[in-house]
């Protein structure tokens, strides 16, 4: 009596499921509809219920998306040469004979194959990438994003700043990828890295942009003259030398290299506006002008003594190069750059950005601040191919 009158009780409610050692039980309900009921219900269906918007991602992709080329390249990599002769020259018999090296064997070679991005930036099918993608290549491929294969030519490449522009070999006509303005950027805006990693092409990742100002040399990467854009949006291998777009869908970037180890995660792309001046230089003269003056220059405040005005320890001389402009001007490590041509610095991205923009054609009026006194200095940038020479 006792357990039929547990079951009619719960029969009065809603569905219940209990859950015990022999898995679900599923007790209905009394009220629950009729067979006859059930079929003259009506059927709610989705097909006339507006689709949601599409995402922004979806709306930016869409924008520079089919811009995004993949970049297949090709070079011989020889093995180990004993005799310090080119190994091209040791393959060639006559060389051989006229030298008397017919016993001597030509180093094994073999193909590498490797695959980078690029993003299509002009009308007339001028790519642009990444130089360390198309470095050394013998063969050069470009993947547009419909499924046609073009072959490509280097214009001109900068390992300085790790660019590199290609002109697709072709009549056209090609789409092209709208350029923002990475100047206008801030922490926190959205980035999106589009490109073809692991050889998986058209690949999208989201993040946000971290840092704006990441020096190369804080990376432990010598040898560049690079201020990187700092994203969380993944960057991996095969994505050098695509772009970073904005929320808008315009290119901001050209994504370069990403954190491995400590820190995994970061990637790290050019800014769009200098990326724009060094291509402009690439197929205006073939190479980049890089003038310099010899300075190493950090934002960090140091301690210096009987300082004036703290608040002006921006820009600040951390090494000075021998025999370079700077170190024939007298300027010193400790020393405040607080103008250039009556323009304020406020951080060195504006140091080098000015001189940059000067060239080595004419001198620039600096006023530094040493301790409590200001100096007035005329230096006379050079370019940086000079300066590594002397």
């Amino acid at each position: 009596m006792g357990k039929s009158y547990k079951i009619k009780c719960l029969a009065k409610w809603a569905p219940i499921a209990l859950i015990g050692s022999i898995g679900l039980l599923y007790i209905p309900s009394q009220e629950q509809l009729s067979p006859k009921e059930l079929q003259a219900a009506p059927i709610e269906s989705n097909q006339d219920k507006p689709l949601a918007k599409k995402s922004f991602v979806a709306e930016a992709v869409a924008k520079s998306g089919s811009a995004v080329v993949t970049l297949e390249t090709q070079r011989r990599v020889f093995g180990r040469n004993e005799t310090g002769i080119p190994p091209r020259l040791l393959m060639d018999p006559y060389f051989q004979r006229f030298f008397g090296l017919d016993g001597i064997r030509a180093p094994r070679s073999r193909i590498e194959r490797g695959q980078g991005s690029g993003v299509i930036f002009s009308k007339t099918g001028l790519v642009l990438t990444n130089a360390h993608v198309i470095e050394n290549s013998e063969r050069l491929m470009v993947g547009m994003s419909d499924g046609r294969r073009i072959p490509g030519r280097v214009v001109g490449q900068d390992s300085v700043t790790d660019l590199a522009v290609i002109q697709l070999n072709g009549p056209g006509p090609w789409p092209t990828a709208p350029l923002g303005d990475s100047d206008k950027l801030s922490v926190g805006d959205w980035a999106i890295a589009v490109g073809n990693p692991f050889g998986l092409e058209n690949t999208v990742t989201l993040g946000i942009i971290s840092n704006l100002n990441r020096n190369v040399a804080q990376l432990g990467i010598s040898g560049k003259r690079l201020d990187l854009i700092q994203t969380d949006a993944a960057i991996n291998p095969g994505n050098s030398g695509g772009p970073l777009l904005n929320a808008n869908g315009e290119v901001v970037g050209i994504n370069t290299l990403v954190r491995s180890g400590p820190g995994a995660g970061l990637g790290f792309a050019i800014p769009i506006n200098r990326a724009q001046d060094i291509a402009n230089q690439l197929i205006r003269n073939g190479k980049a002008s890089h003038p310099m003056i010899g300075v190493s220059l950090s934002s960090v405040p140091i301690q210096i003594e009987q300082k004036s005005n703290p608040t002006e320890d921006k820009v600040l001389i951390r090494y000075v190069i021998p025999k370079s402009p700077a170190a024939y001007a007298g300027l010193k490590v400790g020393d405040v750059i607080l103008s250039i041509n009556g323009e304020p610095m406020g951080t060195p991205a504006d140091v080098v950005n000015t001189i940059n923009q000067n060239g080595v054609q004419t001198p620039l009026d600096f006023i530094i601040r040493r301790g409590k006194y200001r100096l007035q200095r005329s230096i006379q940038p050079i370019e940086m191919a000079s300066l590594e020479r002397v």
